[in-house]
């Protein structure tokens, strides 16, 4: 397990889907990116191409949770919360800009 990925553990989702967020800390993981040329068939994308995100909103961006979302809110969405966790890890020393 990597730091970033042990760094999700007890954090907020930074997803924040709408009416999808169960809010709970104890859920978090980080939810790596999906993005052709970057991932792919046993391809993961690094950990800084991910966000922490509770069970719901995960299984929401990852296509596994059916929503009313379109395919591009939820990409938004996970950029979002991409760009709010790799803040989070800037400020609490998890990796360096």
């Amino acid at each position: 397990m990597s730091k970033l990925t042990e760094a999700a553990r007890g954090q907020n989702c930074l997803i924040r889907i709408p009416g999808i967020c169960s809010h709970n800390p104890e859920q978090t993981v980080l939810a790596h990116i999906r993005m052709p040329g970057i991932t792919g068939t046993s391809l993961k994308a690094v950990d800084l191409l991910g966000a922490f995100a509770c069970d719901p909103c995960h299984s929401a961006v990852d296509g596994r949770l059916k929503t009313d979302f379109s395919h591009q809110e939820l990409w938004t969405m996970h950029l979002e919360g991409m760009a709010r966790t790799i803040d989070w890890l800037v400020k609490h020393g998890k990796v360096r800009a």
